[in-house]
């Protein structure tokens, strides 16, 4: 972790912590509430990673696009979708952003340009080309994001995509979040060539590494790659080093990674350690702290009131939006 003086006002430096102490809590909470049976189906919870989606959304405009994987609650909330409708929509309640059709792992909200939540590993990937190339017919001046996770680059939509953005000069920002496993097989273990920024820079792409535990870091090297996209340079790929401290999904016993490697990933926490860091520079102080805490802690309780108060879609609605009888056509 650095130790140089972070070059920004209070507010903001206090906002990083704030918001990945509000994925924090919204990712706990959702965990205890899928033990009580009240959010079904699938769960990835996105604890660990906080720094990378506030980092890196952070340092990208609201009206950029957004794509994400299905461990995405996080970075729904970041670009602006109420953390109400997003509890909703796990509740599978239609006052979800995806009026409950979606749950946890379909999260959707337009109105921010937050374009999924996609359960396909690698599926964002050329929606996000598509996004980005829209943009650039249109000759505007926003950003296509991508997240995913290290498991996509062996896929050939990956491959695919970033032969495109290249070979177009797509304003497109591949965010890689490597937290060493897909699913539960290592790295090693499933690709070749684990140096994933040589794997991007084979298209001839601007490539960095990002210590994806250190909130300062990815924003900074974000707002740099996101400077050169918007300059023209054609597409950028981050990878940010991360780790999940819990199991892929809740369905995951969790037996491929050793509890020490675990624990040692912990002890370099992005909320403590950057908290510390507050402190050490006299930005934060234990009440302050607590004080953030009981806010976040709020805001979330509140969310699972509205969702508790949510209705479920009328059955004679549970076809719409998913199929057209021939008829209507």
């Amino acid at each position: 972790m650095s130790i140089e003086p972070l070059p920004y006002t209070r507010d903001f430096a206090l906002d990083l912590l704030r918001d990945m102490l509000r994925i924090r809590r919204l990712e706990e909470r959702a965990a205890e509430l899928y033990g009580e049976g009240k959010i079904r189906g699938f769960l990835h919870l996105y604890i660990g990673e906080e720094a990378v989606a506030v980092g890196a959304l952070h340092a990208l405009a609201a009206n950029d696009a957004v794509v994400a994987t299905y461990r995405e609650h996080g970075h729904a909330l970041i670009k602006g979708v109420p953390v109400t409708a997003i509890m909703a929509e796990m509740y599978g309640r239609q006052e979800g952003c995806s009026r409950g059709h979606g749950g946890s792992m379909h999260l959707f909200d337009a109105r921010t340009r937050f374009f999924g939540g996609n359960a396909i590993v690698a599926g964002g990937l050329p929606l996000t080309v598509g996004l980005a190339l829209a943009e650039k017919l249109q000759s505007g001046s926003r950003i296509a994001a991508c997240f995913f996770g290290e498991g996509a680059m062996a896929e050939g939509a990956f491959h695919e995509s970033i032969n495109l953005a290249a070979l177009w000069k797509l304003p497109m920002l591949f965010c890689c979040e490597n937290n060493l496993y897909a699913m539960g097989t290592a790295l090693e273990r499933s690709q070749s060539q684990t140096d994933l920024c040589a794997k991007a820079s084979a298209y001839k792409v601007a490539t960095q590494s990002v210590d994806g535990m250190d909130v300062v870091a990815v924003y900074e090297a974000t707002r740099a790659a996101v400077e050169q996209i918007r300059a023209g340079h054609g597409p950028f790929f981050l990878e940010f080093r991360t780790y999940r401290f819990r199991a892929h999904s809740m369905f995951d016993p969790e037996l491929y990674r050793d509890k020490a490697e675990v624990e040692q990933w912990k002890a370099r926490g992005p909320i403590h350690t950057y908290s510390a860091r507050l402190k050490a520079q006299g930005l934060l102080d234990e009440a302050g702290f607590l004080a953030i805490t009981v806010q976040v802690e709020a805001e979330v309780e509140a969310a699972v009131v509205y969702a508790e108060a949510g209705s479920l879609e009328p059955v004679e609605d549970l076809c719409r939006d998913v199929y057209t009888p021939e008829s209507a056509s």
